[in-house]
């Protein structure tokens, strides 16, 4: 069975910056492409980035140029560094492996002055 454990949210300033971490385990890491999600209060859970197992990554537009996905296969951990973080950017952030519909508890982001 896939888990997945997601760890460093908490509460920032606008424009600051936060590291996020997810830990994998029950698959073979490293072919898998990885996402992470996050659902806001009232809204949708939307997709926010995505790596590839060869690392080729994809953003939404939303976090374009602010937050960067990366993994490290050795540890069986994809991150999201998160940089110049907004009020819009609070949420619950979850992370997936691709092609599994399995879920961790999440972190919270929350941006707030």
């Amino acid at each position: 069975q896939v888990q997945l454990v997601e760890s460093g949210g908490g509460l920032v300033q606008p424009g600051g910056s936060l590291r996020l971490s997810c830990v994998v385990s029950g698959i073979t890491f490293s072919p898998h492409a990885m996402e992470w999600y996050r659902q806001a209060p009232g809204s949708q859970r939307e997709l926010v980035a995505r790596i590839s197992g060869r690392s080729s990554t994809n953003y939404d537009d939303s976090v374009k140029g602010r937050f960067t996905i990366s993994r490290d296969n050795a540890k069986n951990t994809v991150y999201l560094q998160m940089n110049s973080l907004k009020p819009e950017d609070t949420a619950v952030y979850y992370c997936k492996v691709r092609i599994y519909n399995y879920w961790g508890q999440g972190t919270q982001v929350t941006v707030s002055s």
